[in-house]
């Protein structure tokens, strides 16, 4: 049976997905996760996991990098976003870092159904009243080129990058990961190499450039 995991940090509409997941899907199993380190340890739990409805804005997650971290740490599970963000260049984006597909959270439970249902069948999907502006908006070379080199990495370098981003030294990372600091130093190397950077702060750069500000956040000036 079809395994989903939903990662959103708002209870009721973790309620909504779960139920109209469960019409869409006889016998599915629903997990379910309000932030991006619950959603990554239930991955590493549950290999079973087929599809992540991820929302862009939770808790310790920022923009695109929870994307970018699930695809690489999980390159087999299909990921939908679910977003406030309905602009046209922020789903091309996401559609460039590996989403399967794109849902804004105005989107009506049939669209969900039919999204689900796309994407377990392998296909990439999208609401029909995106689908046309959002293949007016071309892919930006540094994007393409940013996503190509994030999906170079392995996910324990990835792991590596993201701990970097948060600050932590060396010894810190491997303490956290359970590996001897010479490993982290190999991973870091390969990291620069493989993101044509040079030293941490150009590679925490990375990450800072997938952030996008949250739509449900703004404040009036």
């Amino acid at each position: 049976m079809p395994c989903l995991l939903i990662a959103d940090d708002h209870p009721l509409f973790r309620a909504a997905l779960r139920q109209t997941a469960r019409d869409a899907l006889s016998g599915v199993d629903v997990l379910e996760a309000g932030t991006l380190e619950q959603a990554l340890s239930l991955l590493e739990q549950h290999p079973q996991i087929d599809l992540v409805l991820l929302d862009l804005h939770m808790p310790d997650n920022h923009g695109l990098a929870g994307l970018a971290a699930i695809r690489a740490q999980f390159p087999g599970v299909a990921v939908v976003v679910v977003s406030a963000n309905d602009d046209p260049r922020v789903v091309r984006r996401a559609l460039d870092h590996g989403a399967a597909g794109y849902l804004p959270k105005s989107a009506g439970l049939d669209e969900l159904r039919a999204a689900i249902l796309a994407v377990l069948a392998c296909e990439t999907w999208l609401p029909p009243a995106l689908r046309a502006s959002v293949a007016r908006a071309q892919s930006t070379p540094a994007d393409t080129e940013l996503a190509a080199r994030l999906a170079s990495l392995s996910p324990q370098q990835f792991r590596v990058l993201t701990l970097v981003a948060e600050g932590l030294l060396n010894k810190q990372i491997a303490d956290r990961l359970g590996v001897q600091e010479r490993t982290v130093k190999a991973h870091l190397t390969a990291i620069f190499e493989r993101l044509g950077v040079r030293n941490r702060t150009q590679a925490s750069g990375v990450l800072r450039a997938l952030m996008l500000p949250d739509p449900s956040r703004r404040t009036e000036p």
